[in-house]
């Protein structure tokens, strides 16, 4: 099957009609009000549209308590109404709930018909694959999404079921699609939902950037101007079967060898929907199943046993520790609720679980991809690359093996375009360990790879933490931690970053400054970005960035130390970060 062969017939429309011609005369009418009447205006307008009926009731009665004087309903009016969702991370995310500044139907709608639009307008015969996770409406923007695709002209595929987001990235590759749309919010909250689009073509299947995002939100603003139920729908989309899910397993079994002595694994989907297509590719590896989490295994939108569905934050694998304990496991493997990011847990010589940071993962998958190249002789030169807010050492093992290094700005949409490459990663616990099958980080792709290691290294009677020992002996000891400031007004992010630039401290942690590099206005190859990083004396460096998901400030902390046995180089390095790790946390204060 291949999306450049042939299309169904679009459903009729032109978008044109009594209710286009209504809401232009609301946008014409709107300089004549007060803002507050213009945003009751607005809410109307949308409860009028909404097709919804949970966010119709909710907006309901949000009007009702505004019209009472209800001071914190009229603040939770403007909040909803006073902006919208831009893209932003590859797409959309936010909370589920009404209104431009939410994630709902007819703000789904809204970015189908304009992505439609943009498709359109750059391709005669355009197509769209379409997945989606278990989270709440996933299903039903996924459907409205293939539904205003086909009327408008665009070949839409919806995959047959919830499905990790590697499944869509490859298979918009593989089946030579114009475009993909992946409904999900990863890692997000659990009341949120997000709408991630790819790009084929020139774009290989990678997430989009500037300036595609701002030509598609163009779209967007210009059909919200109008109401979405003037805009034409059609049944006439496909779903698929099961040939892209099957290729997918087939390829990711493929690539590590089977191994030659039994590992005792858990895993834990985190209430996600990894865990049909991850058991398939761990069958088919020749690894068996693993022991799963059982509380955690299967979809849920609630996330029960979780407050977070992030596999870095703090208690998120408390039962994945719980059971591996009683099964007396070696290696603990958890994919977030998309199953695009991987975490992984070892234990320690008293038998306690400790979570591998995402930079200690890139370093052991991102050696193992370098010896790979090195293995393959003039046929593996490529480039290792990673986020330029992950670890150095993935420079520092580029250059041991003679190969290339990217550094990008953050997110996969940067890393996957790098040129030739061959490993890429970002401290997020992202990896992209096959680039030829898909242009986003992979957290099952990576969990093989990562089991394939860690069977060879028993096979040796070794375990991980010998092989970051030996890293450490090879490359040099780096250490690296994060702080992140949560906040609740957003607007207190761009005020930190102003007064931080304004007031550049002399040290952090004790350790002097000795430069700042600021990407407002771009820097280096980097184009502009709220970034500031700051390096200290001794090599080490702090970079402070916002978040592109979440309301935070974020604090990357970096050293190394290339002096002494292994254990002194990480004793030194690890020093060094916790040092400045309180210095971050002074200065945020």
């Amino acid at each position: 099957m291949s999306l450049r062969d042939g299309r169904d017939d679009a459903g009729a429309g032109t978008g044109d009609g009594p209710r286009s011609e209504a809401a232009a005369e609301r946008v014409a009418a709107a300089d004549t009000v007060s803002p507050a009447d213009s945003l009751l205006a607005d809410a109307r307008a949308w409860l009028e549209q909404d097709p919804d009926d949970a966010t119709r009731a909710e907006l309901s009665v949000l009007l009702a308590e505004v019209a009472a004087g209800d001071p914190d309903a009229v603040s939770e009016l403007a909040a909803r109404f006073g902006s919208r969702l831009t893209f932003g991370t590859a797409g959309l995310r936010g909370e589920l709930g009404a209104g431009p500044n939410r994630m709902n139907r007819v703000l789904v709608a809204q970015a189908a018909a304009g992505l439609a639009a943009f498709l359109t307008s750059r391709e005669a015969e355009p197509s769209i694959l379409i997945g989606y996770d278990a989270r709440t409406n996933s299903d039903v923007f996924a459907r409205d999404t293939a539904e205003l695709m086909a009327g408008a002209g665009v070949r839409a595929v919806l995959l047959p079921r919830a499905l990790p987001t590697p499944v869509l990235a490859f298979g918009v590759r593989h089946l030579g699609a114009s475009a993909g749309v992946m409904v999900t919010a990863s890692h997000n909250p659990p009341r949120d939902n997000g709408y991630k689009v790819y790009l084929g073509g020139v774009d290989d299947g990678a997430q989009i950037v500037s300036p595609t995002d701002a030509e598609i939100q163009s779209e967007i603003l210009r059909v919200a101007g109008g109401d979405t139920r003037d805009l034409p729908r059609s049944d006439g989309y496909e779903v698929a079967g099961d040939e892209v899910v099957d290729e997918y397993i087939r390829r990711t079994a493929a690539l590590s060898p089977a191994p030659t002595v039994p590992l005792t694994v858990v895993y834990t989907a985190l209430h996600g929907v990894g865990w049909q297509t991850a058991r398939r590719v761990f069958t088919a590896a020749g690894f068996g199943e693993p022991i799963v989490v059982a509380q955690q295994i299967e979809p849920d939108a609630a996330f029960p046993t979780v407050s977070f569905p992030n596999p870095e934050e703090p208690g998120a694998l408390d039962l994945s520790f719980a059971t591996a304990a009683e099964a007396g496991a070696e290696l603990i493997l958890a994919n977030d609720p998309d199953a695009d990011r991987l975490a992984v847990a070892v234990p320690d010589v008293a038998g306690r679980w400790r979570r591998l940071s995402g930079n200690e993962v890139g370093l052991l998958l991102g050696w193992r991809a370098a010896e790979r190249a090195t293995a393959a002789g003039p046929d593996g030169a490529g480039t290792l690359a990673c986020s330029l807010v992950s670890s150095p050492v993935l420079g520092r093992i580029a250059e041991a093996h003679g190969l290339g290094f990217a550094e990008t700005l953050t997110g996969f949409k940067w890393i996957s375009r790098a040129p030739s490459l061959r490993f890429g990663f970002e401290e997020a616990l992202g990896y992209l360990v096959d680039p030829e099958k898909v242009r986003d980080k992979d957290g099952i792709s990576a969990a093989v790879d990562l089991l394939a290691l860690a069977a060879e290294l028993k096979a040796a009677g070794r375990s991980v933490d010998d092989r970051l020992r030996e890293a450490a002996e090879r490359f040099g000891a780096y250490a690296s931690s994060q702080v992140s400031l949560r906040v609740s007004d957003l607007a207190e992010i761009p005020r930190l970053m102003t007064k931080l630039r304004s007031a550049v401290p002399d040290a952090i942690g004790g350790v002097p400054v000795v430069r700042v590099d600021d990407f407002t206005d771009g820097f280096d190859h980097f184009p502009a970005s709220d970034l500031l990083r700051f390096w200290l004396d001794g090599g080490s460096r702090v970079i402070l960035r916002p978040s592109g998901t979440e309301p935070k400030l974020k604090a990357y902390i970096d050293a190394a130390s290339t002096d002494g046995t292994a254990e002194e180089r990480m004793s030194a390095a690890a020093a060094t970060v916790d040092a400045l790790e309180r210095g971050v946390r002074e200065l945020l204060a």
